[in-house]
């Protein structure tokens, strides 16, 4: 699929999104500022911010950046983003994620869009127990 714009390659790019391209890279641990970031550069201010939150979100926490990667690969899927998908499997398995994690992972991911259809096109009532906060 070809992109709307041509992404910022490192050389043409200014200092400010050199160096979030190069806070990228150390960050992931990587050679090369990925399509997404570089296509998104057009508009320092949004790659900052998009940036800064995505570091923010996927550092460690009550969950490990691991299940956090897991959980991308899940929305990504379920929302069809093919580069979405193919970015968060490669950070994924870079976390430690097999073969075996990622085929369940997907086991869940059909299961619950399968249901949540279900649940949307019957129109089904929540349970008031499902509504109590504890």
């Amino acid at each position: 699929m070809p992109t709307t714009v041509r992404p910022v390659d490192y050389d043409d790019a200014d200092a400010e999104v050199r160096a979030i391209y190069d806070d990228i890279m150390a960050t992931k641990g990587i050679d090369f500022v990925p399509n997404f970031w570089r296509t998104i550069a057009h508009h320092p201010a949004l790659l900052r911010r998009t940036w800064e939150t995505l570091k923010e979100v996927m550092a460690p926490g009550a969950l490990d950046p691991l299940t956090k990667e897991m959980i991308a690969i899940a929305v990504s899927a379920t929302t069809g983003c093919e580069y979405c998908i193919r970015s968060h499997t490669a950070a994924a398995r870079k976390q430690g994620m097999s073969e075996a994690m990622l085929g369940e992972l997907m086991s869940v991911v059909g299961m619950f869009n399968e249901t949540n259809r279900l649940a949307e096109g019957y129109q089904v009532e929540t349970d008031d127990a499902f509504l109590q906060v504890p």
